[in-house]
């Protein structure tokens, strides 16, 4: 329990850091597309900006998946 614990942790910190540094360096002001959300669009965000959130999506879910499919330890009597 204690390892899929901090393997989940792990990988939310690790996407924190990957999200602190996207929003540090989004900066492609060129090109903005919206994104479209079934009924509306969020605001125009920069090309870089949406595929990092994808990766720190990813990330997310990866660590999550990981610590979920990890065999159950079993204590020998």
């Amino acid at each position: 329990m204690l390892l899929r614990l901090r393997l989940v942790l792990s990988s939310l910190a690790g996407a924190t850091l990957l999200l602190l540094l996207l929003c540090l360096g989004a900066q492609n002001l060129d090109q903005r597309p919206r994104l479209w959300l079934g009924r509306g669009s969020t605001a125009p965000l920069p090309a870089g900006f949406l595929v990092g959130v994808a990766l720190v999506a990813g990330v997310i879910s990866g660590g999550c998946a990981a610590a979920l499919l990890l065999p159950a330890r079993r204590l020998e009597p």
